[in-house]
């Protein structure tokens, strides 16, 4: 099987990272959260705080319940590529629409996001399932990375496109321009990535075959020692880097003052160094093995999130930013490529759809508990205290797990 990055294949799936990752730069991370939390809401008395926690907490609720059963239902009903399709239409229609909500229309808007980041975080249960499909065991790890990588390119250039649209008091059309982007960027993976095989079970059947299955691997999984904690450490430390996604802007624009365009250079500079992160540490994921790798990126957050308490400069924050986004792409590539080590051949939807129940949930969790212990203290620095203790703890429970060594001998 080849492994090169410009395999039609590979590259595709590469490239719908590139895709989606507008969305996740724009809309869930840098312009959008501020421009809800303080215009649309208003966040004197951090009331946009508490609603971007309860639309995140929401859409990942559903995504997080419901990701296992469709994974089984996809492949029962051989129904994956259909299922990517139809996710990511959602996302970009919803994310479209964005540009109808103006300042007060509080409901539209968290309607409008909760259902465009379950089209988004749904989309990804399948998107990752293609990893065993398209690379062999041995050069998972790199393909993870590369796939990252490109995502991180990818949200460099929607953010240089945001970032003229903002300067020039456009700020409503970067929603559809996010919309565009990801659709545009998604047509590759929907034409060359492996088609659905043969013809599936109908899908009231393969519904019901996929809720059962799905239910056994939960059950497998949960009573296989290394495979419970990995999950548990994974839920941690997944908690506080979902969290931190969500909240760092809204953190750095009503804690530290930043403005829109500097919020965007901000996240540009993360985005560069995630992208030098996860190139770096491509191959080492494979020579090292993921459970090295995830541990060194572990302490790395540690560090950040103990700092961060302590910022109260923009220069300064600048650096602890840039530091975080060194781990942040390895991190994520790293787990994923662990992660596929437990998977038996045949099962990749199934288990990537519990892969997705743990991280979804852990991303209830978390931004809603920064939401309201923003809300009650009216003070952010409270509540990011928390998020490195998920580091900690998840790193401790990590070392106790058996596996996550190199792929390449």
């Amino acid at each position: 099987m080849k492994t090169s990055l410009f395999d039609r294949k590979i590259f595709s799936w590469c490239l719908f990272d590139f895709a989606n990752s507008s969305y996740s730069a724009v809309i869930a991370a840098v312009i959008f959260p501020v421009y809800y939390t303080t215009v649309v809401v208003g966040n004197d008395a951090n009331l946009g705080d508490l609603w971007w926690g309860r639309a995140i907490s929401v859409s990942m609720a559903f995504v997080a319940l419901s990701s296992p059963f469709l994974g089984g239902i996809s492949d029962y009903a051989r129904a994956k590529k259909k299922f990517l399709v139809a996710y990511t239409l959602l996302c970009v229609l919803a994310t479209a629409f964005l540009a109808l909500v103006d300042r007060g229309m509080v409901m539209a808007g968290f309607v409008l996001l909760v259902l465009a980041n379950v089209g988004m975080e749904g989309g990804i249960v399948f998107y990752n399932s293609f990893l065993n499909d398209i690379a062999d065991n041995e050069h998972q790890g790199r393909v993870s990375a590369w796939g990252y990588a490109t995502g991180y390119l990818g949200s460099i250039i929607s953010l240089a496109v945001a970032l003229v649209l903002v300067k020039t008091d456009h700020i409503t059309f970067v929603w559809p321009m996010v919309a565009v982007f990801f659709v545009m960027f998604s047509l590759p993976a929907f034409i060359f990535l492996p088609a659905d095989q043969g013809k599936g079970q109908k899908l009231s059947k393969a519904a019901r075959d996929g809720f059962a299955t799905t239910w056994g691997v939960l059950k497998r999984m949960w009573s296989d020692r290394d495979q419970r904690r990995f999950l548990l450490a994974y839920f941690l430390y997944e908690d506080g880097v979902n969290t931190v996604i969500v909240f760092s802007s809204i953190f750095a624009s009503t804690t530290l003052g930043f403005t829109s365009e500097q919020l965007i250079g901000l996240y540009l500079v993360v985005q560069v160094t995630a992208l030098a992160g996860a190139f770096l540490m491509a191959r080492p994921i494979d020579y090292w093995g993921p459970k090295k790798v995830v541990s060194l990126s572990l302490i790395l957050w540690m560090v950040v999130t103990i700092v961060v308490y302590f910022i109260y400069s923009k220069a300064f924050f600048f650096v602890a930013a840039s530091m975080a986004g060194l781990g942040l792409g390895t991190i994520q590539a790293a787990t994923r490529a662990f992660f596929a080590q437990f998977i038996p051949p045949g099962d990749e939807s199934k288990y990537f759809g519990v892969y997705s129940l743990v991280g979804k949930t852990s991303a209830v969790v978390g931004p809603l508990i920064f939401g309201t212990v923003s809300s009650m203290t009216n003070n952010q620095r409270p509540a990011v205290a928390a998020i490195s203790v998920l580091f900690i703890t998840g790193c401790i429970i990590l070392q106790t797990v058996r596996g996550g060594k190199a792929n390449v001998r």
